[in-house]
């Protein structure tokens, strides 16, 4: 069949089709250079013709809006960042929200990790792609990492960049996984992506304006004091100490010696000026209009996420404008300016601050419980500041031509975001030395995009799409960063470090400097053909070549072949079926490169303008003079490293069944990961800690499962739609540089045969009771820690291997930090005009470490040091946990019994979640009546968060770093309850 496009010049902004009234999926190169932007229609919602022109047919789908988010329902909830909202909501992509504090960083994942997470490098590598209208957004570089000790928080903002995604602007959502689907994004792709859209301009004059406001709501907590913590560890001290006598031992700390001492031992009041419910709102306003020839869209909002613990708290302010013009009949213009700017006042906790300031004062005494002690340390942050905020900008703008079957679409995109960071702490803080820093950074991204389309039809049984195009990207990242120490005085503040270096307030060998700036480059050229037979089948073959600054000379060019098939069941069969609308099985295979993010693999033996001395990590110079020396902790780089690349397999079929009324999309994958970088050690004598090569690979596989049901139609009085999507993933690491079997690396055992994201532990079965029940070998030798005889009140650490000794050969992988299963499934549910909803999210077959409480057991090692373990903030004040689960060790043995790497630690954090509820009142057809403009009118209410079923003893099983440890650092992801409104006029 023939069809006719009918799209308006908006098709340069919104990909979306829509055949009989329902969205259509496009191919992914084909859709966004289509003819179609040059017909008009009269509405912002296009729709085609049963006459569709070759070019929208060419990868025709079922209806795509059903499998991905809905951002109308996304926009209800009030959130922040794009990873909240897409949080259980897309088959395949798990999202880490390590932290209920606003705008922090957060995490996402499309069809498991492409490799083992050791650092933010690596979490770095592992994101997906996110593309906004056409433009691929940049994101915060690690590499400022390099000059931390304590790597707790990146210096400077720290802000999520995707919190700048107004939701109330998104049209559309979605997550691209196969590399069919991602081919048009190329290397940068090879996580995934997901690619927004925004509601793009009509000719008719359309306003909306959409609100809410509402309250996130604290969780109770129980707190504790001086004297919980005496009796807790008084059980260990009558134990393992003569006669219980706590001052016979010397570590035993002070303020728990004086049950007098009203600031540990009153009160545990310290949550009242901690948390707090917080106010949240959103207002979001937009006016578009035009003609066939010229039409605009401008909007502005400004939302506010209030943080229920220490203060913190979220604002974003954003303005967006986009502007379509079609001078002649076969060029039209597109352009759009979007700018935002997000202040985010941070925590204060101890680790965070310190891991900035680079200074340890004394830890021995913690911040008391009582309110009123607490309230006098937090008033010393009243005598300095720490002012956090971002810009955010992007840009494009696009000119398309249509010269009949050629067509040909030219862009330029350009994504920035800056980020300023201004400190001082007074000297109450640090212990008579005060502190000062500066940081500003930016991140820049410009795209240019090339594309050149022709069809070709020469009968109705045969169809050729030919489609070639060009890439061009530019990344930059650069910071600029000062610190100083012991200001003159408390009163004078500079923020501006770098301009002021000259003044006596700070001694100048009391100021440090850092300087850093990082470029790549990307180019791209490809090629595409799809051919269509008898409208039934359907096969691409596209064919990539990708140069990147960042990879070697010697192997700067990547080829990329990927082939993909599709085969109409339902017009090769089941034609006259009443059962089944649509029936279509595809199948993808292909290579694409994995971009290399880091520089400094492309250059080869190098050096580095640092030297590290009195403390410091990295200083830039001594005595003024710049340093030369080579990088031993970033490992040896050698000559001759390649591309690593993924190759992919994926096989799926689409149904719609019942006219409609079940939708069901299911995809197996395998997806392998090859030839990745990793360091191993190697020449040790040269002085590097390893030696980076090509060589790593890991496979993911699994499925993906999207279902939909219209179990009662909303032609009834009573509706019921209910949706189910999942993924089931499972990771296996193939291959390590060299051909190694295994590689220790800090606290991780990589292992080819088995997962990358387990825990490498001690088994641990109990607790020697007494000195006899230790084994002793034949030859009379007891059982030993490292060469620790164990004794009484020592773990029952498991001998795997029975040569008598406990080390890192009895350790084994156990358990996973990302789920092995992970989706979400929603109730819609009508009655005239009312709608209540309910989302679920759920995550099955995660563990993981429940650090907070081996530190809890740990006391005496945390309190002999003097570092950042021994920190302890406010929140150690608060019950967390079942201590009754624990053995009651002896913390002073040698064998340190609670170190958290052993599977006493482990736990199952497997939940469920009722994310949340609303209920929807639609008053259109009320107020049409007197307001004929009106277009659509609702009024909702929702709860967030409502509750979490998970056999975790802790607090929230998703309160966890990216490396699945649970240190209790992250702040409650509270209940909100928010009323809003939604207006279309």
């Amino acid at each position: 069949m023939r069809i006719l496009a009918s799209l308006t010049i908006m098709g340069l902004l919104c990909p979306a089709v829509y055949a009989n009234g329902e969205r259509v999926e496009v191919d992914i190169l084909t859709r966004a250079h289509s003819k179609a932007f040059f017909y008009q229609t009269t509405d912002d919602t296009t729709k085609l013709k049963k006459d569709t022109s070759f070019k929208e047919v060419v990868a025709l789908s079922k209806p795509y809006s059903k499998i991905n988010p809905d951002p109308e329902k996304l926009s209800i909830f009030p959130a922040i960042s794009l990873q909240q909202y897409l949080k259980g909501e897309a088959a395949g992509l798990y999202v880490q929200e390590s932290s209920g504090e606003p705008g922090v960083m957060q995490n996402m994942f499309i069809r498991g990790t492409s490799q083992p997470l050791l650092s933010a490098r690596e979490l770095y590598a592992t994101q997906p792609l996110i593309v906004l209208d056409g433009v691929p957004l940049i994101s915060e570089h690690p590499y400022a990492f390099d000059i931390q000790q304590n790597k707790i928080d990146r210096i400077g903002p720290a802000t999520n960049t995707l919190a700048n995604i107004n939701m109330s602007n998104i049209q559309s959502v979605e997550v691209l996984k196969g590399l069919a689907a991602v081919s048009a994004y190329g290397p940068k792709a090879a996580n995934g992506a997901i690619v927004l859209n925004t509601y793009a301009p009509g000719k008719k004059r359309k306003i909306t304006f959409d609100s809410y406001i509402g309250m996130a709501q604290k969780n109770n907590v129980t707190t504790i004091n001086g004297k919980f913590e005496n009796t807790f560890r008084r059980q260990f001290y009558d134990k393992y100490t003569s006669n219980g006598s706590y001052f016979d031992n010397d570590v035993y700390p002070l303020y728990l010696s004086d049950s007098l001492n009203n600031s540990y031992y009153g009160p545990a009041n310290w949550s009242d000026s901690y948390y707090r419910n917080a106010m949240v709102y959103g207002v979001n306003a937009s006016i578009g209009g035009g003609n066939d020839r010229a039409n605009f869209r401008f909007s502005l909002g400004t939302l506010r996420t209030g943080g229920v613990a220490d203060q913190t708290g979220a604002d974003r302010y954003d303005t967006r404008f986009v502007i379509n013009m079609k001078p002649l009949k076969w060029l039209a213009f597109s352009g759009m300016f979007n700018g935002n700017q997000v202040l985010r006042q941070r925590n204060r906790n101890v680790g965070d601050r310190l891991s900035q300031v680079n200074y340890i004062p004394d830890l021995s005494v913690p911040i008391a419980p009582n309110n009123e002690r607490y309230s006098q340390y937090l008033n010393n942050f009243k005598e300095g500041f720490d002012d956090n905020k971002i810009n955010v900008l992007e840009s494009y703008i696009k000119i398309a031509a249509n010269f009949g079957k050629f067509n040909f679409v030219s862009s330029l995109g350009i994504d920035y975001n800056e980020g300023y960071r201004d400190i001082f702490f007074s000297r109450n803080l640090l212990q008579t030395t005060n502190y000062a820093s500066n940081y500003y950074g930016y991140n820049q991204r410009a795209s240019i995009d090339n594309v050149l389309t022709y069809d070709y039809a020469p009968n109705l049984n045969h169809k050729f799409n030919f489609v070639v195009g060009s890439s061009i990207q530019y990344d930059s990242y650069r910071y600029s960063y000062a610190y100083a120490y012991k200001g003159s005085n408390d009163f004078i503040k500079l923020n501006l470090l770098d301009k002021y270096l000259n003044t006596t307030v700070f001694r100048r060998e009391m100021v440090y400097k850092f300087l850093d700036r990082t470029r790549n480059n990307q180019v791209s050229f490809y090629g595409k053909t799809d051919y269509v037979l008898k409208d039934k089948y359907t096969f691409s073959a596209l064919l990539r070549a990708d140069a990147s600054s960042n990879q070697q000379p010697t192997s700067r060019w990547f080829y990329s072949p990927i082939v993909t098939a599709k085969w109409d069941v339902k017009k090769e069969f089941l034609e006259n079926n009443s059962l089944f609308s649509d029936f279509i099985i595809r199948a993808a295979a292909g290579r694409t490169g994995r971009y290399e993010h880091f520089d400094n693999y492309a250059q080869g033996p190098q050096y580095t303008a640092s030297i590290g001395f009195s403390g410091n990590l990295i200083t830039p110079g001594y005595n003024g003079l710049a340093v030369l020396n080579r990088p031993y902790q970033m490992g040896a780089i050698g000559y001759d490293l390649k591309w690593a690349y993924t190759d992919q397999v994926n096989i799926g079929w689409e149904a719609s069944l019942l006219n409609g009324r079940i939708d069901a999309n299911l995809d197996f994958y395998m997806k392998d990961d090859k030839n990745m970088l990793l360091g191993i050690p190697e020449a040790a004598e040269y002085g590097y800690t390893n030696v980076i090569r090509n060589g790593m690979n890991v496979r993911n596989s699994g499925v993906d499962l999207s279902l939909i049901g219209v179990i009662l139609p909303s032609s009834k009085r009573l509706s019921w739609t209910a949706s189910l999507n999942l993924n089931f993933n499972k990771n296996k690491l193939l291959a390590l540089p060299g051909g190694r079997d295994q590689l220790v690396i800090g606290n991780k055992l990589l292992k080819v045969g088995s997962a990358v994201d387990s825990y490498w532990l001690l088994s641990n079965s109990g607790i020697y009771n007494a000195d006899n029940e230790v084994p002793v070998s034949e030859d009379g030798k007891r059982l030993n820690y490292n060469g620790i005889d164990l004794k009484a009140g020592d773990p029952r650490w498991n001998d795997l291997n029975n040569d008598g000794t406990i080390n890192n050969d009895d350790r084994s992988l156990k358990g996973h930090s990302l789920p092995v299963l992970s989706g979400g499934f929603n109730h819609d549910f009508g009655y005239k005009k009312w709608t209540a909803s309910f989302n679920f999210y759920f995550n099955i077959g995660r563990d993981l470490m429940n650090q907070e409480m081996a530190n809890r057991f740990d006391f005496i090692n945390r309190e002999g040091l003097n570092d950042m373990t021994s920190v302890r903030e406010i929140t150690y004040w608060e019950k967390r946990g079942d201590y009754s689960s624990y053995p009651i060790y002896n913390p002073w043995s040698s064998v340190v019994p609670y170190q958290v790497d052993q599977d006493l630690f482990l736990e199952n954090a497997s939940f469920l979640k009722l994310r949340t509820f609303s209920l929807t009142y639609d008053l259109t057809s009320t107020l049409k009546k007197k307001a004929p403009n009106v277009q659509k009118v609702i009024v909702y209410g929702s709860v967030h968060n409502i509750f979490t079923l998970s056999p975790y003893s802790g607090r929230d099983p998703e309160l966890v770093n990216f490396t699945g440890y649970d240190n209790g650092y992250g702040i409650q992801i509270p209940r909100t309850f928010t009323l809003g409104i939604k207006m279309n006029l």
